[in-house]
């Protein structure tokens, strides 16, 4: 049996997700061996729950270890771009949970001509991008964009649809949303590059790229590309309309990213997809795809997903089980999947991670969706900011 040993940089809510998934993988020996992370206490639990025998204090002596083949990256997205590159350089193959990077100059700092500061950004994320990619092929090592929804099971079977009914899809709506993040590295643009337009919206735009470029391959040996994205966003949480509010079940210490988004890409073939993602949405976490073709509809439905439903008259009663992620109370009337990790795909993923690098090809979620994403929604950051439609390079 082939062996992969990993070492996980961060100790963090997707950092468990990630060491949960790497429990669940078939065929491959794969020994999680060591965790890296700057607060101690945080890092000796996540390492004893999840039986990881290696605590290292930073990042940079997991890199030096040389028994790892493979960093994976649950960290603040300010941190993603150098960890990555010193990994590469190191001879790490990379997992990178989403996005891939970002730019996180501070809003204030820019001109206040309309547009400036959002093609600054634009820019400089791509920079950052094309900086790990470009380290990524120097080494010979493989990037692994850590994008779940690409390999949840409903998306997996509705590529196996698409196929089988042969149509063209023409419309694409999808959303995450829910009530907020309560990571401090979330809430500024310093520190998380953007919003609920890139820490949720970064899933259905992916799916959504994803989806046409499978498209594009049947149908013609090339992808279907991304032409003109229009965008608007809004720190939603800080209106009027919010702030009138005397109790909020939400999120509400948002510094200085959106809270809400919605885009509307147009593609190469003059398809379309509109994407939402909020962060001030209740009743737990909507991770929804309807894809709409010229002979069929398919609908998924991640989550909530009614594969089980509970009901409790108080929260108390289900106090000591998982219910969903998000979830504000686990009174009345609740969704709750079997394997709510396994309806979204980080199984699958870590699955395809590891496969990719023991047959040394690449992963079905890598390098250039990331790129592709980052350029999608910070094209976007434009087009709110100025409110015109914003071209994509082809």
């Amino acid at each position: 049996m082939k062996k992969v040993i990993i070492g996980i940089i961060g100790s963090g809510f997707s950092a468990s997700l990630h060491a949960e998934a790497f429990h669940k993988v078939y065929g491959i020996d794969v020994t999680i061996k060591a965790i890296a992370g700057t607060n101690k206490e945080r890092a000796d639990a996540f390492a004893k729950k999840h039986h990881i025998p290696v605590v290292y204090s930073n990042y940079q002596e997991l890199l030096e270890d040389e028994d790892i083949d493979v960093v994976d990256l649950c960290v603040p997205n300010v941190m993603h771009a150098q960890i990555a590159i010193e990994a590469a350089q190191a001879g790490k193959h990379i997992i990178c949970e989403k996005p891939i990077t970002g730019f996180f100059g501070s809003p204030d700092a820019s001109s206040e001509q309309e547009g400036v500061y959002s093609s600054i950004a634009l820019a400089g994320a791509l920079k950052s991008t094309d900086e790990i990619l470009k380290a990524v092929e120097q080494n010979k090592v493989k990037f692994m964009y850590a994008e779940n929804w690409i390999y949840a099971p409903a998306v997996l079977k509705a590529k196996r649809l698409l196929q089988a009914a042969g149509g063209t899809i023409l419309d694409i709506r999808a959303e995450e949303s829910h009530s907020g993040s309560h990571a401090k590295a979330s809430k500024r643009v310093e520190t998380a590059g953007g919003g609920s337009l890139l820490i949720l919206g970064s899933h259905p735009i992916a799916a959504a790229i994803h989806l046409k470029h499978f498209e594009g391959m049947l149908k013609n040996g090339k992808p279907i590309r991304v032409q003109s994205v229009t965008a608007d966003t809004a720190p939603i949480t800080k209106t009027p309309a919010f702030q009138a509010e005397h109790q909020s079940w939400m999120v509400t210490d948002w510094v200085n990213v959106e809270t809400w988004a919605s885009l509307i890409m147009t593609f190469t073939d003059g398809t379309k997809a509109v994407i939402l993602a909020s962060f001030a949405v209740l009743g737990g976490i909507r991770n929804k795809l309807d894809i709409y073709t010229t002979n069929s509809v398919i609908t998924c439905n991640m989550t909530p997903n009614d594969g089980c439903m509970v009901y409790a008259p108080h929260p108390d009663i289900f106090a000591q089980e998982y219910i969903a992620e998000k979830l504000e109370t686990k009174a009345g009337w609740n969704y709750t999947s079997p394997d709510e990790d396994w309806i979204r795909g980080y199984p699958q993923e870590m699955q395809d991670f590891v496969e990719c690098i023991v047959e040394s090809r690449e992963p079905i979620s890598d390098g250039r969706l990331a790129r592709d994403v980052i350029e999608v929604i910070y094209s976007a950051y434009v087009s709110a900011e100025t409110g015109a439609r914003v071209e994509i390079p082809q």
